[in-house]
C-alpha cells in the first residue's frame, strides 16, 4: 500500500477556490495509486473568522487568566473545524473522507499545554481506514494526553503532525503544500531572481528555518530525517515540482547541479542587537566573567547567539525586544556594556562546504564588494553568519546570493 501525506496550510484552505485546489491535489494522488492521508490546518490567518490567532483574540483580556490547558482547548477549533470543512468538499467529489482529531489519529503527547511533544503515534486507526479506501482528514497542530487532556504542539504544529504521521505509517513522501512554489535560495521579496530548489537536504532545510527562512518547521524535518522519509515543499495552486528534501547523498543524485555548489542557501534574520560586554578589572577573571554574563542572562530567559569570547571582550547578540533588560541585567552587574541595535544575521548554508577552503574569503569578498561592513560572524559545518547593520539587509543577502551563484540562471 503507497501511502503518501499530504498537509495543506492555512493560507491554502482560507477561500473556496483553495479548498478546490486542494482537493485536486488529493484526487490526484488517489488517481496515481497511493493512499492519502490529509492534514490541515486552521483556514486563513489573523482576522479571519476560524484562524487560531483569531480565535485566541476572543479570551484576549482574559488570557491572563486562563491555564495553558484551557488555551489549547480554545486553539484546536480552527484546525477541527478546517478538518470537516475539507471532509466535506472531498466527500463532495466523491471520497469517502472522515475527518480525524491527533488523538483520534493516533498521536499521543506529553502534557506540555501549548508546547507539547508527541511520545508516539498509533498507526493502527489510520492503517485500517486506508484499508477500508478511506481518505483521514486529520487536525494538525494537536494530539492528547495518555489521559485523554487535549493538547498543541506549538509554532509549526501540522508540519510536525503531518512528519510524524509519515513516519508512523512508512510514507513515500510527506507533501507540504502552501502558496509558495517551493523552498527558495532566499526570500524572493528581498531577492526577486531567487529560485526555487529542486532538491536540498534535511540539514540545510532546518539551518534555513533556524536562521530566519520561513520554510517548515525544524522540529517537522528532524522526525522525517530520522525516518527517512522525504518532504516536498509544493504549491496547493501550480504544477511546480517544489522541491524535495531528503539526505544529502540522494539530493546530490537528485540535482546534478549540485556539483560544485557549496551553498545552496541564503537566509537572514533581523531585529538583533550586538552586545559588546569587557570584563571589569576584578571580576574574577574571565571565565568567571563569563559564567556570571550567560547565567544571568539565562536565568532572566534571554537567549544569545552569535557568541564570540575572548578574555578581554564578549561579544554576541539577543533579540531588540530583550536588548533593554540584557543590558539593565549587566550593568547591574557592573560590566561595561555596549549596545547596537538595527542589527540583522545573514546566513550562507550548504552541505557542501563542509571542509571546503576558501567559503569566508568568498563571503568576505561578496560583502566587501557590496560596502557592507561585518560586525559579527560565526559558522559551523553548514553555515556561516555575519551580522551586519540592518540598513544593508537587502545589500547583504543580495550580494551573499549571487557571490555564490544562487541567482536564477547561473550554474544551470
Amino acid at each position: 500500500m503507497r501511502i503518501i501525506v499530504q498537509k495543506f496550510g492555512g493560507t491554502s484552505l482560507a477561500a473556496p477556490e483553495g479548498r478546490e485546489a486542494a482537493a485536486r491535489r488529493v484526487l490526484e494522488a488517489v488517481r496515481d495509486g497511493a493512499r492519502p492521508v490529509v492534514v490541515v490546518s486552521a483556514m486563513g490567518r489573523r482576522g479571519d473568522p476560524y484562524a487560531t490567532d483569531t480565535l485566541l483574540g476572543l479570551v484576549r483580556e482574559d488570557r491572563g487568566y486562563l491555564p495553558a490547558r484551557e488555551l489549547d482547548l480554545l486553539m484546536v477549533c480552527g484546525e477541527q473545524i478546517a478538518a470537516v470543512v475539507v471532509t466535506s468538499v472531498l466527500r463532495r467529489h466523491g471520497l469517502d473522507a472522515l475527518a480525524l482529531t491527533g488523538g483520534q489519529a493516533g498521536i499521543i503527547t506529553d502534557a506540555r499545554f501549548g508546547d507539547a511533544r508527541i511520545l508516539r503515534v498509533d498507526p493502527q486507526p489510520l492503517l485500517e481506514l486506508l484499508e477500508q479506501g478511506r481518505v483521514p482528514v486529520v487536525t494538525g497542530f494537536q494530539g492528547i494526553t495518555e489521559q485523554g487532556q487535549v493538547t498543541t504542539l506549538g509554532r509549526g504544529g501540522s508540519d510536525t503532525t503531518a512528519a510524524a504521521l509519515g513516519a508512523a505509517l512508512n510514507a513515500e513522501v510527506v507533501d507540504i503544500y502552501t502558496d509558495v512554489e517551493g523552498v527558495y535560495t532566499a526570500d524572493p521579496r528581498v531577492v526577486p531572481e531567487a529560485r526555487t530548489m529542486v532538491t536540498a537536504t534535511y540539514e540545510e532545510v532546518a539551518q534555513m528555518a533556524v536562521e530566519g527562512a520561513r520554510v517548515i518547521h525544524p522540529r517537522a524535518i528532524e522526525i522525517a530525517m530520522r525516518a527517512s522519509v522525504p518532504l516536498r515543499v509544493r504549491s496547493t495552486f501550480s504544477d511546480a515540482p517544489g522541491t524535495l528534501i531528503t539526505h544529502a547523498w540522494q539530493a546530490d543524485r537528485l540535482w546534478l547541479d549540485r556539483e560544485g555548489r557549496v551553498v545552496t542557501g541564503v537566509a537572514h534574520t533581523p531585529g538583533l542587537a550586538l552586545f559588546r560586554v569587557a570584563t571589569p578589572e576584578g571580576a574574577g577573571g574571565p571565565v568567571r566573567s563569563e559564567l556570571k554574563i550567560f547565567r544571568s542572562l539565562a536565568d532572566a530567559g534571554i537567549s544569545v547567539d552569535m557568541i564570540n569570547v575572548s578574555p578581554e571582550r564578549k561579544a554576541f547578540v539577543v533579540r531588540e525586544e530583550v536588548a533593554g533588560e540584557a543590558r539593565r541585567i549587566l550593568t547591574d552587574l557592573g560590566f561595561d556594556v555596549t549596545v547596537r541595535g538595527g542589527c540583522v544575521k545573514v546566513t550562507v548554508i550548504g552541505t557542501g562546504m563542509r571542509g571546503m577552503p576558501g567559503v569566508m574569503a568568498r563571503v568576505v569578498e561578496a560583502l566587501d564588494a557590496a560596502d557592507v561592513d561585518i560586525l559579527l560572524s560565526v559558522d559551523s559545518h553548514i553555515t556561516i553568519s555575519c551580522l551586519v547593520d540592518g540598513e544593508h539587509l537587502e545589500r547583504a543577502v543580495r550580494a551573499l546570493h549571487r557571490g555564490f551563484g544562487l541567482t536564477r540562471g547561473e550554474g544551470e
